[in-house]
């Protein structure tokens, strides 16, 4: 049986769990980006995939060659984590590098869906003007940036990307719409194309390509001009609607319904990156760009069909499935291909991680909450790159601490899964660990009095839907009676 937890992890805890956390990163190692040219970064971004939905993932349905190839030539990372399960909260901690619940941005931002007590609704909601972004901190290093696809950080123009250190845009502000042109027709303005600021234009074509086309010309411009430059490509696929070309559908006869236009709308997906990635090989610039692949939450299963197993959960809650996602970073000649990280990550880190790539002194990042990777990755620093891992909307929260995850909830007792043995978070070991329970419970409520309060919150129906959400796909207990008792009775491994 799992005991309590190991004595010197439970001192660590009882030290630290009324202390704030201070948001510092560790100092950045010494890398050939502060002394030689400056690398160029790539990010790749999609919207509501799967965890298994690709081949790197091992999924047999999907073909994602070119994802594949990237997972083969840079490093996979097997415990990778958004900073929330819902689209809007997760890309304010990404482009922040900042626990979004830091400057109130808890909450899904979706006009017409929020409370009529809410503090905000419309266009207003959005990541404040005082915070920086990634792309503000890159140009501080030069760099030259443009964000392609769905922004989902305010529909405001305070908060549009070229008043958030971004230089080029070709998106749109809100959180979905077509992969067709709309004919005047649009449900909101949010949706729209829009060029830089104000200049709407439909794509011609299937919106995913087009997104790629315009980052490919971005890149052949900026590099003509020699200037180190940061592509936010930030594709709409496979978040609903569910559109897919014929083309695409077509390589995927064996399936049916939305399975098949999810794995169609992922293969574009595939596609559109490949395009971008042939790109820098071609222009002869692929071994000084630093390429970071990952997903924004956990695939909605009932909404486009997509697989999290092994895990768990889905998009919307706490679980594995809803919160871990593929994660993949290639940098020629400095990082090794064909590798695996194991630690857990975050996407907090992408920040530090670009910015001290692209030459910074990461001392001068004391106001987030995300690490530079690339000591740990390359080997430099073999400690984890995180003690803690937290999330929180409204009352629900989790935390994790090493392989031990504690899950709250509304409406039951807190759960407590070892994930190291567990990952499906089918074994609750909380009436075995009433000490860990407890210290986690007091650490989880430590960084939560460091927060602000939500500036918005969603209807309260929707709170209860994400709830059931997570029922209907975590196994009941009397599917797990067995494992639970099989699982009891392994030797203690490491925490």
């Amino acid at each position: 049986m799992k005991g309590p937890l190991t004595a010197a992890l439970l001192a660590l805890l009882s030290c630290i769990c009324s202390a704030q956390d201070t948001g510092s990163s560790p100092p950045g190692i010494s890398t050939p980006a502060s002394q030689a040219k400056k690398p160029n970064i790539v990010f790749l971004f999609s919207d509501d995939a799967g965890y298994a939905d690709f081949g790197f993932q091992g999924s047999e349905e999907m073909k994602t060659p070119n994802l594949d190839k990237l997972a083969q030539q840079g490093v996979k990372f097997s415990q990778a984590y958004v900073t929330d399960p819902t689209c809007g909260p997760s890309r304010a901690g990404l482009m922040t590098g900042r626990y979004q619940q830091r400057f109130g941005f808890e909450e899904n931002n979706v006009p017409g869906y929020m409370s009529k007590n809410s503090a905000a609704d419309g266009s207003e909601m959005g990541v404040p003007v005082e915070e920086k972004t990634i792309a503000d901190y890159l140009r501080e290093q030069g760099y030259a940036s443009a964000a392609y696809g769905k922004w989902h950080l305010g529909g405001a123009d305070k908060f549009h990307p070229l008043q958030r250190g971004f230089d080029e845009f070709y998106g749109f502000r809100g959180g979905a719409r077509s992969y067709f042109a709309y004919d005047n027709n649009a449900p909101s303005a949010l949706e729209l194309m829009e060029r830089n600021f104000g200049n709407y234009s439909e794509p011609e074509g299937y919106l995913t390509d087009a997104l790629a086309s315009e980052a490919i010309d971005f890149i052949e411009r900026k590099n003509a001009e020699g200037k180190p430059f940061f592509v936010f490509l930030s594709f709409n696929a496979p978040h609903t609607p569910m559109e897919a070309t014929p083309e695409d559908l077509a390589q995927f006869p064996n399936l049916t319904g939305n399975r098949k236009t999810v794995a169609a709308m992922t293969y574009a997906l595939d596609r559109a990156a490949g395009r971008v990635l042939d790109t820098l090989r071609k222009l002869g610039i692929e071994q000084n760009t630093l390429v970071v692949y990952t997903n924004d939450n956990g695939g909605p299963s009932d909404r486009n069909a997509s697989v999290n197993l092994p895990l768990s959960g889905t998009k919307s809650n706490h679980l594995e499935g809803g919160v871990r996602v593929p994660f993949l970073m290639k940098w020629p000649g400095h990082l090794k291909a064909g590798t695996t990280y194991s630690h857990p990550v975050s996407t907090l880190d992408l920040l530090p991680t670009f910015f001290a790539a692209a030459g910074g002194k990461t001392e001068a990042l004391s106001n987030t909450d995300g690490v530079n990777l690339l000591p740990y990755v390359q080997g430099v620093n073999e400690s984890a790159p995180h003690e803690f891992l937290y999330w929180k909307k409204d009352t629900r929260a989790a935390i994790r601490a090493g392989d031990w995850k504690l899950i709250r909830f509304p409406d039951r007792p807190a759960e407590l899964y070892h994930i190291g043995d567990d990952e499906r978070e089918m074994v609750n070991l909380a009436d075995e660990n009433p000490t860990l329970v407890r210290q986690l419970f007091k650490k989880l409520f430590a960084w939560e009095s460091t927060l602000e309060r939500p500036r918005w919150l969603l209807q309260r129906k929707f709170e209860n839907y994400d709830i059931n959400r997570m029922d209907h796909y975590w196994p009941k207990p009397s599917d797990t009676q067995h494992q639970h008792e099989e699982l009891l009775l392994r030797p203690v491994t490491g925490h």
